[in-house]
């Protein structure tokens, strides 16, 4: 009966708004001063607003009077009507709580769920950046001065371990590979005196004292060219006997000391360049990098070093996993937060530098949850979350709740229920339509 009566009110309603249309089409058309006779806005004036024209004040009155009574109509039934529906913003606070009732016809659309209590993994939503890995980023610094005579790599390159990066035409380079060819001659003159000295003094051709002056001499040298070699082999210079063997050159390559990607150039061709100051690239192994989250200070003692954390993002599907390696002796001052550093795996290098991520941390059970499915769970007009609650065998009310966490279908209820309460899951918006046609 009650479906009946609200297609009765929908078909007046429609019948209504029709008439109100004529009505404002007329008076739009017409547009009758105050002393009846149609005003100088149109610029000719149509067969049927001349006929429509009254002739006296008393006659216009009339139909002012009827289109009146018309729009009444209409707002009143356009009213009924949008109470009809369960969007309606009309709503009382005190009518929310009201009881109201099912026919036992209609309660097979309906499904009750009692509420219970069940263990519950809790799961902290936490908000983070990506950032470098810094144990596997590197600044890459010129160890001698001079200007960029070539530059090899862009950034973006992947490059390998000792790979020439740039070229630098270093005078301190030249003044290097000099001094070591000067001490590796003087070493091996030194040499060849104390060996001459060993033999001499064994015919006794020259006295111990010239001996051990022959020994001096070779010791000292020996300690020239073992400081040039490592000189030379600071510059990444593996072999500084190759400095004699190849032709010379002021040029030389600035090598990287780790495999991974050059993610910043520093330096540009003609730049000069300052031993060990000028930093020319930043060079990162993406293949793992750190996810820095904020913890809010009530979950701090859900969150420990170890913890698995699954990591999504919005620019790509799927997840990444990781684990929390670092978290932060203090708290921020200002956001009250404490930071926590996770390192993740990064297949394909999808995750970017400054890339905002919401990691997922399980941070034990929650024993004793008060748990809803997620179809009974309905909001009302501000935003507040609230279930059906039956009361007697088709009788039913609103109820408002606090909510927690939500997972596999499932929304954890903080306050408004208790266990052994039946509410309605599934149906619950045929229910909330049900309840606006009897307001």
């Amino acid at each position: 009966m009650r479906l009946e009566h609200a297609g009765r009110i929908r078909t007046a309603s429609k019948e209504c708004s029709a008439a109100c249309g004529a009505a404002f089409h007329l008076a739009e058309k017409c547009r009758f001063g105050a002393s009846g006779v149609k005003t100088p806005e149109e610029d000719g004036p149509s067969l049927s607003c001349l006929k429509a024209r009254p002739t006296k004040l008393k006659n216009f009155s009339s139909i002012c009077l009827a289109i009146a009574l018309a729009l009444a109509g209409c707002g009143g039934a356009g009213g009924q009507a949008s109470k009809m529906t369960s969007f309606s913003t009309t709503e009382s606070p005190d009518s929310k709580a009201e009881l109201f009732s099912l026919p036992a016809d209609q309660m097979a659309h309906i499904q009750i769920y009692t509420v219970a209590q069940a263990p519950m993994v809790r799961t902290l939503r936490l908000s983070g950046a990506v950032a470098y890995n810094s144990f596997l980023t590197t600044p890459v610094i010129t160890q001698v001065g001079g200007p960029v005579s070539r530059i090899l790599v862009t950034p973006g390159e992947h490059v390998r371990a000792g790979q020439p990066l740039l070229y630098v035409a270093s005078p301190d380079y030249s003044q290097l590979r000099s001094a070591y060819i000067k001490a590796r001659d003087a070493f091996q003159l030194a040499d060849r005196f104390y060996k001459r000295a060993q033999d001499l003094l064994a015919h006794k051709a020259i006295a111990e004292a010239d001996l051990e002056q022959a020994e001096s001499n070779r010791a000292q040298a020996e300690a020239d060219l073992q400081s040039s070699e490592q000189a030379i082999r600071v510059l990444g210079i593996a072999n500084p006997e190759s400095l004699v063997t190849n032709p010379p050159s002021p040029e030389l390559p600035l090598l990287a000391p780790l495999a991974g990607e050059i993610v910043e150039r520093l330096c540009s061709p003609g730049q000069l360049l300052q031993a060990g100051g000028t930093q020319c690239f930043t060079l990162s192994n993406m293949s793992s990098v750190w996810v820095l989250v904020n913890i809010y200070q009530n979950d701090v003692a859900y969150v420990h070093v170890g913890d698995e954390v699954t990591i999504n993002n919005e620019a790509y599907p799927g997840v990444v996993r990781g684990k929390i390696q670092y978290i932060a002796p203090a708290l921020d001052p200002t956001t009250r937060t404490l930071q926590a550093r996770i390192e993740a795996s990064n297949p394909g290098e999808r995750l970017k530098k400054d890339m905002y991520v919401t990691a997922l941390v399980r941070a034990g059970v929650i024993p004793n949850a008060l748990l809803v499915p997620d179809a009974a769970v309905l909001r009302d007009t501000e935003n507040m979350p609230y279930v059906y609650v039956q009361t007697g065998n088709n009788q039913f009310a609103r109820r408002m709740v606090t909510l927690g966490e939500s997972q596999g279908g499932k929304t954890q209820t903080q306050s408004g229920l208790q266990a052994g309460d039946k509410i309605v899951g599934d149906g619950s918006l045929f229910l909330q339509f049900q309840n606006s046609l009897q307001r």
